[in-house]
Order: C-alpha cells, then structure tokens, then sequence
C-alpha cells in the first residue's frame, strides 16, 4: 500500500519543495502537487524530477495547473474554475488503486495550512481529507516562532496528525523552543542553501533517510492515520 505523506510549511518561501525534494528523494517515493498556482518559471513537478534519481514516472500530474502566482482561490477564480477537494481525493486514489507495490507518495501543499483553496475550503482540509500525516517545515527567521507554534495549534485544534519538524536554515537557532512549545519532534535541520543543486538534495536524503523513517513509522500509530 501507498502511504502519502503531506508536507506543509509556517509560510510561503520556506522551503517545502526543497523538503519534499529531499523527502522524496530519502523515500525514492513518488512525488504530488496537487495544486500548482504560478508556473512562469517552471512548475514544483518539474523541479523535484529534475532533483531526484528515480523514474520521473513517479511524478504525478497536478490535478489543478494554474498561471496565475497567487492564493490557490484567487489563481482559479481568474481561470473561471472551482478547486474541488474531490477531484483532488479521487486523483488519488485512482492512482493508489492502479499501483503494484507498496511505498510512499509525498504531496505538498501550497503555502501554508489556511491559504484558501475556494470560498470554504483550506489547505489544511486538503490534507485532512487525503488522510496522510503532516511533515511541518519551518524556515529560521524573525517571527518564525510565532507562525511555526500558531501552525501546531491548528493541526492540534483540526486533530491532524504531525509527523514532525524538518527545519530549514541555521537563522537565530529556534528549533529546540520550538519543538518544546510546540510537542511535535525534529526529524532534521537542513542547511539553507540558496541555489540547491541534485548533489544537495542527495547529500540531504541520505542523511535525514534514517530519522525519517524511524518517524514514519512511530507516526502509523498516531490517531487519524
């Protein structure tokens, strides 16, 4: 069986698809953006395959690909479309339905847990209804304390279930107050690297690959999962 896992972040530019790239690639998992708004320089796809030694056959197609680089509600409501929760569940089970092999789909969200995806629905309803656990990234910054705690909070107030903190850049050293406050494990600290080449993203996978998995595994007895 497939076990998807969602990748969020505190924020927009924090580093998710770096994180996913990396995840994907410790995984040799398959790789999903559900939702893609903005491709003027390329797609997430297209940079994860781009990133990892596997078949890019693991690499699914979006279900929503919009142009416009803004909110997921704002770049479909431009394009005339309605971003659809079902759609996205049914792309995917239809594709867990037609796989041969167990292993792991890593999905990753846009922005952060409450940027709106129609008039009622949020990011964080599209994890919760594609049932995977959540792999927080938080980017080290000033006021990255408050907006990683107030992202725990809501997974907490939602009851979704938090795999842990993958950290990105070395910026203050918030991690330790952070997963103290916030209850939710480390699974690993990334250097910040401002143009991160194959070589990086696989120099990252072989050494987060370990933590991950042993995450992994204590995450299938979370509730929810």
């Amino acid at each position: 069986m497939i076990q998807p896992i969602f990748i969020t972040g505190i924020g927009t530019d924090v580093g998710k698809t770096v994180v996913a790239a990396i995840i994907t690639e410790a995984l040799q998992a398959a790789y999903w953006k559900p939702v893609q708004a903005g491709f003027d320089q390329g797609t997430d796809s297209q940079w994860v395959g781009s990133m990892i030694s596997h078949s890019q056959h693991n690499i699914l197609p979006e279900a929503y690909k919009l142009s416009l680089p803004a909110s997921p509600h704002i770049a479909a409501r431009e394009e005339g479309v309605v971003i659809s929760l079902d759609k996205i569940t049914r792309q995917l089970r239809d594709w867990q339905d037609a796989q041969q092999s167990d292993g792991f789909l890593v999905i990753e969200g846009a922005g952060g847990l409450l940027v709106p995806l129609n008039d009622k629905e949020f990011i964080l309803d599209l994890a919760q209804a594609l049932n995977a656990p959540l792999i927080l990234v938080s980017r080290n910054y000033l006021g990255s304390i408050n907006h990683s705690l107030l992202t725990a909070t809501v997974c907490k107030t939602r009851g979704l279930p938090v795999a842990g903190w993958i950290f990105n850049d070395q910026y203050g050293h918030y991690e330790t107050e952070i997963v103290q406050w916030s209850g939710i494990p480390t699974i690993a600290s990334i250097p910040l690297q401002e143009r991160p080449d194959k070589a990086f993203i696989h120099a990252q996978a072989a050494r987060i690959r370990q933590p991950l998995l042993d995450t992994l595994d204590k995450t299938r007895q979370l509730p929810g999962t």
